[in-house]
């Protein structure tokens, strides 16, 4: 029997991407000016913060956040969930703040979604007479 020998490079051997290379300090970066300066996926707008809400308050696992944003890798999404695991009491008090200004400028204000329920039902008591509709139908234009 004569031994098998690889051909090409073996799979574990091959040079790794270069988001493999990458460490979580170069992964989670924080830029005075770019999203008030809060920790971020480097190359992305996506606050370590966003990563938060989406897996801890609405219930998507880290391969959803992908599928929902698939320029982010799976182990950038594992990095933001590291960095928020190491520091949640700082991110818990950010996003806390940014609830407050949002509330604190939403207060007393009607939510876009509120407004177009207010106008479906005003829009329901705008109708014509019956004899009405029927002259705007009939006239020539």
């Amino acid at each position: 029997m004569t031994s098998m020998k690889p051909t090409g490079p073996i799979p574990s051997a091959q040079a790794p991407s270069s988001t493999e290379n990458r460490g979580l300090a170069e992964r989670i970066v924080a830029t005075p000016g770019v999203r008030g300066g809060k920790p971020r996926i480097g190359g992305h707008r996506i606050t370590v913060s966003d990563i938060a809400i989406w897996h801890e308050r609405m219930g998507m696992c880290p391969d959803e956040i992908v599928s929902e944003y698939p320029t982010m890798t799976l182990s950038d999404v594992h990095a933001a969930l590291a960095y928020y695991f190491d520091h949640r009491d700082e991110v818990d008090r950010e996003i806390r703040e940014g609830e407050e200004f949002a509330n604190k400028h939403r207060a007393g204000r009607q939510s876009v979604f509120e407004e177009l329920q207010a106008r479906k039902v005003n829009a329901a008591d705008d109708s014509l007479p019956s004899d009405d509709k029927a002259r705007l139908v009939a006239r020539p234009f």
